[in-house]
Formats: C-alpha cells, sequence, structure tokens
C-alpha cells in the first residue's frame, strides 16, 4: 500500500518501476511499458467480439434461470460476491462498455454495483434482456470504428481493446455461472465450450488461484 501511494496508485493490478508505472488492464499496455517485442492486441475483429459477447449473454439467460432461488445468496468461491450479484454482473460489464461509448468515463464504480437485495431470476434475466437488446441496437445502428478512443480510469482504450476486454470479463463469469450450477447439483447442456474462448485472452482457471 505504501508503494502504491507514493506513486499515487489507488487501483490493482499495477506494474511499476522506479516512478513510472502502467495499469494491468491492458496487455498492449503492459507489452508497450517493458519495451517487449511481443504481439499484442486483439486477435479477433469487432464483428467477431460483437458475435462471442452475444452469444454469452445469451448463454447467461439460459443458466441464470436454472439457479435455485434459495442458493441466489450463496457466495462465490474465494470473494464476497453473491450467485445473485455474479449474475447482474456479467451483464453490468457490458452495459459499462455501452456506457464508455456514450462518453461515461468507465470507472471501477461501476463494476462494484450491486442487484436489488431481493432480485430474483426472474429479476435478473430481464436486466439482462435489457443490457443484450442494447448492445444488439448499438452494434446494428452506433458509432462501431475499431479505432474510436473510449474514456477509462486505466486511459484512453480503442473500442477494438475494450470491446476485447468486455467480451472475454463477461464470459468468464458466464464460464463461472455454468460451474456454480454443477456445483449446486443443477444439471444444463453447457451452452459455452471451449471453442467459443479461443482467441481471447481468458484466465486459465474458472476462479482465482
Amino acid at each position: 500500500m505504501a508503494e502504491l501511494q507514493k506513486l499515487g496508485v489507488r487501483t490493482v493490478p499495477v506494474l511499476s518501476r522506479g516512478d513510472k508505472y502502467t495499469f494491468g488492464q491492458s496487455t498492449k499496455q503492459i507489452v508497450d511499458f517493458l519495451g517487449l517485442k511481443e504481439k499484442s492486441g486483439p486477435e479477433l475483429s469487432t464483428e467477431e467480439l460483437a458475435a462471442r459477447v452475444d452469444k454469452f449473454m445469451g448463454a447467461a439467460l439460459e443458466l441464470i434461470p436454472l439457479m435455485p432461488r434459495d442458493r441466489l445468496d450463496t457466495h462465490v468461491p474465494g470473494r464476497p460476491r453473491s450467485y445473485r450479484t455474479l449474475a447482474f454482473h456479467l451483464f453490468r460489464v457490458v452495459a459499462a462498455f455501452l456506457d464508455a461509448n456514450e462518453g461515461v468515463a468507465l470507472d471501477q464504480a461501476m463494476f462494484r454495483e450491486e442487484p436489488a437485495a431481493d432480485a430474483d431470476t426472474a429479476t435478473l434475466v430481464a436486466y439482462g434482456e435489457k443490457v443484450r437488446q442494447r448492445f444488439r441496437d448499438w452494434w446494428s445502428k452506433g458509432d462501431t470504428s475499431p479505432a474510436k478512443s473510449l474514456p477509462t480510469y486505466y486511459g484512453p482504450q480503442t473500442l477494438h481493446e475494450l470491446m476485447e476486454r468486455t467480451t472475454w470479463h463477461s464470459g468468464q463469469h458466464v464460464r463461472q455461472y455454468m460451474m456454480l450450477l454443477e456445483k449446486e447439483g443443477v444439471s444444463h447442456h453447457r451452452p459455452l465450450v471451449a471453442a467459443d474462448f479461443a482467441k481471447l485472452p481468458m484466465p486459465q482457471n474458472v476462479w482465482d488461484g
């Protein structure tokens, strides 16, 4: 904490060298900061990313109603986040991306937002459907230029870069929800498979180590 305060940084992950630093949310920023001769940046086109994130949200809308209501207050492995909050959060990630496209600076508070304490699966699904439709409307009618600059708490990002992060971030949480259902003894047809995550910088593990 003392090192972070000395740098004037309030969030993690962050990579520092002397009095210079970069945030750890962007692989490209890390590669540039370290001066590595490594390829960085999205492997998938914005069209491919749009199809993936839409598929991830569709999978979530299938999975969320399967969770028994009496399990929604249960916490996920390793952190104080309930199943209810995770279901909300995986759509909030996409909503925050859309907010950034409307000029609202992306900040960490957006990702800490919580659903109503008594939100049931129907409420969570309704929210998800609203976000999915908003995403589809933006993709078909909005400014989707890959080079468009978007404001974030870790510096300006191109639409393409932030869209990739949004895609794998939401996908990772749907991946987690599939495992939570299995943990609770609820069977499902596994709407997402390994191929759906190909060419995305996904974490290797479903949960934090």
